[in-house]
């Protein structure tokens, strides 16, 4: 105890002190920086290992939107794809470097909604936890869906539901088990997701250098013709709408930085790990920088060679389009047919299986840590906040498979279209949470400055920051206010408008009723708690 009381006290180069009344938590160091960890009997346990937390940080995130989804906007040019992937990775850069500073000199166990529990107001740290939960508990079900149209490729006669059924229970127990085997999990599948990437990659950028089967070498001769930036076009009950000039390709590079947008939700998974990661102040860092280099070499590079591969008019691109998730929907099978390869879409489709299984596995264990940090908090029900001898949220994770149960509403297709809806409402949740961390981290620095401590205490420090950050957020909530932009063209679409935008009322709604209800108050920056947790050496 007298050793643990020797690593809490503070620098003696820091000038600020606790606010007056506040106890100072006993820092939590690993045994390589000196000090162990103190956890509860009940609590999360630091069991996940650095190289599983490097590599979830690498391609743990990854899912179909980059091998899937880049097809639906690289119909609008090849310049405007790349565009939206390297505004929207910089975005992303800088909340995860936001998110690492709070995380290795501020460490804790509960996730995201915890920091703006800390430093904003105990109703935004409800509002983000809830919306957190709730984006992952109704996407999980709609992994496992895809997982099922996925295996119907070359099993067409076994109903979904079956699939969602079986590989259900296997995440399930996955969950189950100590983290280290979900890390582990993780971890390798993971890694074929990298490999799989950079596989694609490889053979696009050969078949652009000229080395397909036709021997055609086409380099940058698509940006060219026929052009980098193409009109924006859209098809509204069976009638195609194309916006001529300037606007048309403003539109058109918007569309793809939308889509990047939701492409890159998730990459924060590793910060949901930080509370479950031994000796924070280390691999905390190493993990963040990790995410720098999944965005230059996976998304930046893959959309930059599918640009030099594909065609934006390309028939096949936009037949291709209109499949299901499948092998065959992706743009980099559309590269190497169009180069003469023609048997990849059998492969990619087989290896599209890890990318939904995987996102699934990820989306238990995000929705379970996030509500077991709720109810360390108060802000869900006690019983959230139990874990077994394991360390493992035994309720949080039981209450988050219960929504898998709406994986078997796409058995019929008035239900599917109705659930369809869901998935579309709660993509802007993780757009908001990108909110929350960089308005926390925001107010962390503030603190900082009012109580005189001085940021190259931090024991990581980006160049970006602070100043950022404040560019992340402004862009960030562009995005959100503008995401919806397809309901007004070519006329007001309600449904469209409502999916797009209700999760912005919900949020604030939720923000509001737990400060009436539990009558909260904003963290202010002389009372912020800036020393609970705080790693000193």
């Amino acid at each position: 105890m007298a050793l643990a009381g020797l690593f809490s006290k503070t620098r003696s180069d820091e000038k600020g002190s606790p606010p007056p009344g506040l106890e100072v938590a006993p820092a939590e160091l690993s045994s390589e920086e000196g000090v162990v960890d103190q956890e509860d009997s009940d609590d999360l346990h630091r069991g996940m290992k650095p190289r599983q937390l490097n590599m979830m940080a690498i391609a743990g995130a990854i899912g179909t939107g980059l091998i899937i989804g880049t097809g639906t906007t690289l119909k609008f040019g090849p310049a405007s794809l790349l565009i939206g992937y390297v505004l929207m990775g910089l975005v992303v850069y800088i909340v995860m470097v936001a998110l690492g500073e709070m995380g290795a000199w501020l460490p804790h166990k509960k996730s995201f909604s915890g920091y703006a529990t800390r430093f904003i107001d105990p109703a935004m740290g409800f509002a983000t936890g809830w919306n957190y939960f709730f984006k992952y508990v109704i996407v999980l079900p709609n992994n496992l869906t895809a997982t099922g149209i996925i295996l119907q490729y070359w099993l067409p006669n076994i109903n979904v539901s079956v699939w969602i059924a079986v590989f259900g229970v296997a995440i399930i127990l996955l969950n189950l088990i100590h983290v280290r085997f979900f890390g582990e999990a993780e971890f390798w599948m993971s890694l074929i997701k990298a490999l799989v990437i950079l596989m694609l990659i490889l053979i696009c950028f050969i078949v652009a250098l000229g080395g397909g089967p036709n021997g055609v070498r086409t380099g940058f001769y698509f940006w060219e013709k026929p052009g980098a930036f193409a009109q924006y076009s859209t098809t509204v009950g069976g009638k195609t709408t194309v916006i001529q000039g300037d606007v048309g390709r403003f539109l058109g590079v918007w569309a793809c930085v939308v889509q990047a947008t939701f492409a890159y939700l998730g990459t924060e998974l590793v910060g949901v790990a930080f509370g479950e990661t031994p000796n924070p102040r280390k691999n905390v860092p190493r993990a963040v920088n990790q995410t720098l280099l999944r965005i230059v070499f996976f998304y930046v590079a893959g959309v930059l060679v599918l640009g030099m591969a594909v065609p934006y008019n390309s028939p096949e691109l936009i037949a291709a389009t209109k499949q299901r998730t499948s092998g065959l929907a992706s743009p980099f099978t559309v590269a190497a047919r169009i180069s003469g390869i023609n048997k990849l879409a059998d492969a990619v489709n087989g290896l599209l299986l890890v990318f939904t299984i995987s996102a699934a596995n990820s989306d238990i264990y995000l929705a379970s840590r996030t509500v077991w940090a709720m109810g360390k908090d108060g802000q869900a029900p006690h019983l959230m906040q139990r874990t077994n001898k394991r360390g493992v949220p035994i309720p949080a994770v039981a209450l988050s498979s219960v929504f898998i149960a709406l994986g078997f509403m796409n058995a019929t297709k008035s239900a599917a279209t109705v659930f369809g809806y869901f998935v579309s409402l709660v993509t802007v949740f993780g757009a908001l949470n990108w909110v929350a961390v960089l308005v926390s981290y925001l107010a962390m620095i503030r603190a900082m400055k009012v109580q005189g401590i001085d940021r190259k205490v931090m024991p990581y420090r980006n160049i970006l920051l602070p100043w950022g950050a404040y560019f992340a957020l402004v862009m960030t909530a562009i995005v959100i206010i503008f995401n919806g932009y397809a309901a007004f063209i070519p006329r007001f679409q309600v449904d469209k408008f409502i999916t797009s935008y209700i999760g912005i009322p919900v949020f604030i709604i939720n923000v509001l009723w737990w400060k009436i209800f539990k009558k909260t108050k904003r963290v202010r920056p002389e009372e912020m708690d800036l020393q609970t947790g705080r790693r000193s050496w």
